[in-house]
């Protein structure tokens, strides 16, 4: 897995920057679990194809809502592996499909002692799917549900709502056929 090519295509900014110091340094230990309190995650924005829409799991042990996703298993064989997989696991979605292999999201976010883990730096991607598509909540959830992005729980991480309205505007592009847009040129307090 060449993790540093795949951050290296994400929208260049200091936070890109950071992942791929981080992944360099690391090396294998940002890929497992058991590499150290601090490592790569791989987490997938599920959202319907006129981007209105988007698939929340009330995370059992944060106690928010937010994007599927989780570590990265050494059968992956890519960041965007690890985060279709998570997706179709903890979703019961089996055809889910990412928009694209490109990174459209990078968060670092400390987690607070219901985790094992004191921090994720966790990796994003986009996958389309149908709000009719049935949809299985895994025993890492205590739910699962669709929401109008600009109608979202209130039990969301802090930034989640400009993060997606980042990420909404980066799968915009990609669904018209332009290179995702960098954070700065998507109105964060519109919310699209």
């Amino acid at each position: 897995m060449d993790v540093v090519t795949e951050l290296e295509q994400a929208p260049a900014d200091a936070v890109r920057d950071a992942f791929v110091e981080f992944a360099r340094s690391r090396g294998d230990a940002a890929l497992r679990r058991s590499g150290g309190p601090e490592h790569l995650t791989a987490s997938c924005f599920v959202l319907t194809r006129d981007l209105r829409q988007v698939l929340l799991t009330h995370h059992r042990k944060g106690g928010f809502w937010v994007q599927l996703g989780g570590h990265i298993e050494s059968a992956d064989t890519s960041l965007a592996d690890a985060a279709r997989r998570e997706a179709r696991e903890e979703s019961g979605v089996a055809d889910l499909e990412l928009l694209s292999g490109r990174v459209l999201d990078l968060d670092r976010h400390e987690l607070h002692g219901g985790f094992s883990c004191a921090a994720h730096w966790d990796v994003g991607f986009v996958a389309l799917a149908s709000p009719s598509a049935p949809v299985h909540v895994s025993s890492e959830s205590l739910d699962l549900g669709w929401f109008g992005v600009e109608a979202l729980p209130s039990a969301v991480p802090p930034g989640f709502a400009e993060r997606l309205a980042v990420i909404r505007g980066r799968a915009a592009g990609l669904l018209a056929g332009s290179a995702p847009v960098q954070a700065s040129e998507v109105d964060r307090g519109s919310g699209s």
